[in-house]
């Protein structure tokens, strides 16, 4: 069964590429972009999906692309610092047909999961599966289910080249596709419409569904990737979600949902042996991410694509990533994707978080064991 390898592996590319000085320099505010003009918003709904062939047919053309982000690319240290992408302009948008989801496995130990859009239903906005499964009390602690107003994003314009850029760094196509969706320009104010009035416009984002177990049915039409047995368990790392609440703030997004994004609980180490399965885990599969990551470079085409052979040698490095945690790391080391809470931990969690996120930096230690379970 195919699966979005390339795509984690690329996330964590994030992290192994960049040391903390190279981050630092990076981690300026954006300068200020005005939003994309009305004549390119209109002409949105002619668009297309994306094919580097057709953006750059004619030698003249300058046609950009509005590309939707809502995870990392949020933050100007990934988008402009790390991707090395200029957007032309850019603008805060609701999109009601999606919802935000961390569902996209990782790393265990060091990036569980990653942020990803599913599909949604605007006419009921709370029958989601997200809603049935926060039904879980380690889901209600998390706190990532809550948000019901649909996906907060922003649309960046951006050429052909630096669209193609964007694929190639978030997987090359393993899994992703490039689809078109109807977005909102909210209206500037600290609190997100339950139902967007603005008129929307059309942008392209990449997307992933999640394909069903063999016995309820045919995959997704639009693609489908890897996921994990119960896939609201795993937790983001702090570094990760740090990103995306520095992004919501340097964009400029509603104060609401900022508050949103402030209470999701990371993934922390809270054992010796959770710390001493990162390191172990790291050690052996480290080598193969960083071949992958040489690999992409390498052989992906002008459309950011990776090759056949390519993808199926991501997916199989991916695979044996999981199988060794579930076989062997997870009973010997403990609980990859989420923190465990000791009973001392009752009654910190909520102000530990919060501190850790007005500071935005470590964890203080004598706090560690109760933070972001």
């Amino acid at each position: 069964m195919p699966c979005r390898a390339s795509i984690a592996l690329s996330r964590l590319h994030d992290m192994f590429d960049s040391s903390q000085k190279w981050l630092k320099r990076t981690s300026v505010c954006p300068a200020n972009v005005s939003p994309p003009s009305t004549e390119r918003l209109l002409r949105s709904h002619d668009d297309r999906a994306f094919n580097a062939d057709t953006y750059t047919s004619h030698p003249q053309s300058k046609e950009t692309v509005l590309y939707l982000a809502y995870g990392s690319n949020l933050a100007h240290a990934t988008f402009e610092g790390q991707r090395g992408i200029r957007p032309l302009s850019q603008i805060a948008v609701q999109v009601p047909e999606l919802r935000l989801t961390f569902d996209l496995p990782g790393i265990p130990y060091s990036e569980p999961c990653f942020a990803n859009t599913a599909r949604r239903d605007p006419s009921h906005p709370t029958t989601t599966d997200s809603e049935k499964a926060s039904s879980n009390a380690y889901t209600r602690d998390y706190h990532k289910d809550r948000w019901k107003k649909g996906l907060i994003g922003i649309v960046y314009e951006v050429t052909a080249s630096d669209y193609a850029h964007i694929i190639a760094t978030e997987g090359g196509g393993s899994a992703y596709h490039d689809i078109l969706v109807d977005c909102h320009p909210i209206p500037a104010g600290d609190i997100v419409p339950t139902v967007p009035t603005t008129k929307p416009f059309r942008a392209h984002t990449l997307f992933a569904p999640a394909r069903p177990p063999p016995h309820e049915g045919d995959p997704p039409s639009d693609g489908g990737r890897f996921q994990r047995p119960d896939p609201s368990y795993a937790q983001a790392s702090a570094r990760y979600l740090k990103l995306i609440t520095d992004g919501a703030e340097e964009r400029g997004l509603p104060l609401e949902y900022r508050e949103y994004l402030a209470e999701l609980r990371p993934y922390t180490l809270t054992t010796q042996g959770q710390r001493l399965g990162q390191f172990v885990f790291s050690s052996l599969w480290l080598p193969f991410i960083l071949m992958i990551f040489a690999l992409n470079r390498m052989y992906q085409d002008k459309n950011g694509r990776n090759p056949p052979w390519l993808k199926a040698l991501s997916a199989a490095i991916f695979k044996g990533v999981w199988i060794s945690y579930d076989d062997f790391f997870r009973d010997l080391f403990g609980d990859g994707e989420r923190s465990v809470k000791g009973d001392e931990c009752e009654g910190e969690n909520e102000r530990s978080w919060r501190i850790w996120r007005r500071r935005g930096n470590a964890v203080p230690a004598d706090n560690e064991k109760c933070v972001g379970l």
